[in-house]
Formats: structure tokens, C-alpha cells, sequence
């Protein structure tokens, strides 16, 4: 159970409110401590304010003056002492209930009605202080500190207030961790069914993001993985079945024409061996591309790189391809910055840039012209090849350099994928754009 990963969000949330409330419990404690101090440092100060007050009533008069001590008395229990006055013999003078009993009627009331619950609660022992005159102990006054009601208001409601704390948003915190806790496994939850459903086969499982958190992001990542998977799969399969039609094509003719020779009803010359030999052609050059594509992925472990100067290496090729376009009525020109130098496998770039200018020759009638642009920019090389052909229709372009995809124009589909795996093998990267009808450009980037 616990290794689910809901059960540790919940757990990790719950120890995270928990933690929370032990951290205001903590707080309250050092609040009522501190609160407590103050009261204790206040009393101290009541007490030297008493006894200030029974030295100098004691000063003044000479002596323990009776109505003057019962007045000091009295101030006494209202700021939350009883108090017993002793002479320097230890003889009692008075206390707080002989004050009180003392008063008038009306005064006496009073005093009772606010004092009795305090002096009902006081639980604390009687402590001595010494009374003084200029060095001569004049008496001894026992004081017992009251419970003072601020406290116990103050103390009952922090409890209140805790124990408030602890149960409604405790209990809130304990219900947001399990909605949070499963808003955030879910998405993850869905990810690993669409994992297990991609693996059993449905290529076409997806799961539907929500938000834009990190989660969000994965699952859009996922989409366009398994996305780019059901292509994939759809290319294998068309691979399969264009393989087929080509090798179907060639073996049947080949099959037909050996039996028409064997049953005597073709002669076996030179005529009909050349039509073996061309069939037999088509199988080398279905072999070839497969093979070119098995070397393109492979190349990144056998590029052999050097330092040359572009302009002159493009002018070869185009040179080579001239008398082609030519015979086609096509236009070849070439624009390369003087001076403009490359680290690249000269074989490997030759091949990109025959691919590149194959595709252009076949998509281009006559009348149209090619152009092969090379310049620095930045920290790349950029390399153009521009047709103003048939173009590329806009289904298509986003795929043309999958394996084994082949548009309207047929083929196996190998050729620029060839060329992506070349380039990606350098380190470079490669974008086409077209306009069905008018042309395409194909944009190949070395970094220097």
C-alpha cells in the first residue's frame, strides 16, 4: 500500500499539516511562557510598590497607623495580593479579611464583590518580605499572589483557540492533502495507463493535459512522443508494403521472363538478358538506399572531418551537375562567400548536397533554375538550396524527412532522410519550406 505514490503525497502532506500545527502549539506554549513572565515581573513590581507604601505610612506617622495600614491594605488586595502585616516582635498588626471586615458596609460590598473569586482561587503559599527604615527592620509583611483573571481568560481562550486549530483546520488540512494529493497523481496515473496501453500495442492511447505545470508539460510531451511513434509505426508499414511493390515488381518480371525462356516460348539473347539485367538493377538500387540509410544512421562513429574551403568544393558539384540541368533546361547557379571555410566530412557533405540537388532536379520542369547559397552567420554556416519547382504540398512537409515517408512523387522515401541523419551527424540541423506550385528551399546549418 504504501508504495503507491498517492498514499506518499498524502502522507508527505499530512506529516507537512501536522508539522504546522505542532509548530502553533510550540508558539502557543511560548506565548503563555512569556505571558506568564511579564505577569510575574508585574507582581514584582506591585510588591515593591506595597511595601514602598507601608515604609513610608510607616515613616510618617512614627508608627503602624491603623486606618492608614487598613488603606494600604486594602490597595493591596486590588492589585491582587492578601497580604498579613507583622511588626518587627512578629506580632500580627492586621490582614487582608481584618481590612475588609473593617470598612464600611457599602465599600466592604464593593471590595467583596471583586475580590472574592480571586481570593477563592488563590492557591499560592504566603512569602515574606522584609520591611525597612534607614537600615532597621520596622516589620514583615506575607504576601500571596491571586490568581489574576486576565491570566485565566487569556489561558482559556489560547486553549480554545488550539484546540479549535486542531480540530477544524487540522481536519481541513487532512482534506485538502487527499484532494491535492490525488489532483496530483492522477495526471501520473494517466501517463502510466497510456505507458501500458502504448506498450501493449495501441499506438494510438493519448492523455489529456491539464493546467500548465510540469505534469502538464510531460503529458504534452508524451502526446507528441506517441504522436511521432503512430507515425513512425504508419511509415514501417509503408515501408513494408512499398518494399514489397518494388521487389514484387522486378521478381515477377524476372520470374516471367526465365519461365518464357525454359518453356522455349522467349529466346535466350542478348535482348532479353539486358531486360533481366535492368530488372535485376531495381533490386540493387532498392538494396542501395537501405544500405545508404543503415551508413546515414551510423555516421556520427565514422565522420571523418577536415577543414576546407566551401566555395570551390560547391563549384565542383555544381559543375558535375551542370551538363544534367542542362539536358533538362534547367539553370544551375552558385553563391558561396569568398574565403568561406568548413570542418566537415567532404564525403558525407558531397552526399547531402547531390541529395539536396537530386530532389530539386526532379522537381523542377523546364525553364527553372537552381541555386546553391552558401554564407556565414553568426556562429553557423548556412547552406541553401532553392528550386523554384513543383513544390512541396503542405500535408506533406512535415514529414519528409521521416524514413521511408514518400509524397506524390513516389520513391522509397529514403533520400532526405539520408540527408537528416548526414546533417544531425555533423552536429547541424536541417528545415525546408515550400510553396506548393512555386518552389521549395531547403536550409542545412553547420555550427563552425
Amino acid at each position: 500500500m504504501l508504495k503507491s505514490l498517492w498514499i506518499k503525497f498524502l502522507l508527505l502532506l499530512v506529516t507537512v499539516s501536522v508539522i504546522a500545527l505542532s509548530a502553533a502549539l510550540l508558539l502557543r506554549e511560548l506565548m503563555i511562557k512569556d505571558f506568564r513572565e511579564y505577569l510575574e515581573g508585574e507582581r514584582e513590581d506591585r510588591v515593591y510598590w506595597v511595601t514602598a507604601a507601608l515604609e513610608s505610612s510607616y515613616e510618617r506617622y512614627s508608627g503602624w497607623e491603623a486606618q492608614r495600614t487598613i488603606e494600604d491594605v486594602v490597595w493591596a488586595l486590588m492589585l491582587g495580593f492578601e497580604m498579613k502585616l507583622n511588626d518587627a516582635n512578629g506580632r500580627l498588626i492586621t490582614d487582608t479579611e481584618a481590612a475588609i471586615n473593617s470598612l464600611s458596609p457599602l465599600v466592604k460590598k464593593r471590595i467583596a464583590a471583586i475580590s472574592r473569586q480571586r481570593l477563592q482561587e488563590g492557591n499560592s503559599k504566603f512569602l515574606p518580605y522584609a520591611l525597612f527604615i534607614g537600615g532597621k527592620e520596622i516589620g514583615r509583611v506575607e504576601i500571596r499572589f491571586l490568581h489574576p483573571r486576565k491570566e485565566t481568560v487569556f489561558i482559556s481562550r489560547s486553549n480554545r483557540l488550539l484546540l479549535f486549530s486542531l480540530l477544524a483546520l487540522g481536519g481541513i488540512a487532512i482534506f485538502l492533502s487527499v484532494i491535492f494529493s490525488r489532483r496530483l497523481t492522477n495526471p501520473i496515473k494517466g501517463l502510466t495507463d497510456a505507458v501500458v496501453s502504448i506498450g501493449a500495442g495501441n499506438l494510438k492511447s493519448r492523455v489529456a493535459p491539464s493546467g500548465r505545470d510540469e505534469i502538464s508539460r510531460l503529458s504534452d510531451a508524451f502526446n507528441r512522443m506517441a504522436h511521432i511513434l503512430e507515425t513512425q509505426e504508419s511509415l514501417r508499414k509503408k515501408l513494408t508494403s512499398n518494399i514489397a511493390h518494388e521487389l514484387r515488381t522486378p521478381v515477377s518480371a524476372i520470374r516471367g521472363e526465365l519461365e518464357g525462356m525454359i518453356d522455349g516460348l522467349m529466346p535466350a539473347d542478348k535482348e532479353q538478358l539486358q531486360s533481366l539485367y535492368a530488372e535485376i538493377g531495381r533490386f540493387s538500387s532498392i538494396i542501395e538506399g537501405l544500405e545508404e540509410l543503415s551508413q546515414a544512421e551510423a555516421s556520427s562513429l565514422t565522420l571523418r572531418k577536415q577543414a576546407f574551403e566551401l566555395q570551390p568544393f560547391l563549384k565542383n558539384i555544381a559543375g558535375r551537375f551542370k551538363r544534367v540541368f542542362q539536358d533538362k533546361g534547367l539553370g544551375i547557379e552558385l553563391q558561396c562567400d569568398a574565403g568561406l571555410a568548413i570542418n566537415a566530412d567532404p564525403d558525407r557533405l558531397s552526399q547531402i548536397i547531390i541529395n539536396l540537388l537530386s530532389n530539386a532536379l526532379k522537381a523542377t520542369r523546364g525553364g527553372g533554375n537552381i541555386l546553391i547559397k552558401a554564407a556565414g552567420k553568426g556562429t553557423e554556416i548556412i547552406i541553401e538550396v532553392i528550386d523554384n519547382g513543383s513544390g512541396i504540398k503542405a500535408g506533406d512537409l512535415p514529414f519528409i524527412f521521416e524514413r521511408f515517408y514518400r509524397g506524390a512523387e513516389g520513391g522509397l522515401g529514403l533520400g532526405l532522410a539520408i540527408v537528416k541523419e548526414l546533417v544531425e551527424a555533423h552536429g547541424g540541423r536541417i528545415t525546408a519550406t515550400s510553396e506548393y506550385g512555386k518552389g521549395s528551399t531547403f536550409t542545412v546549418s553547420f555550427p563552425l
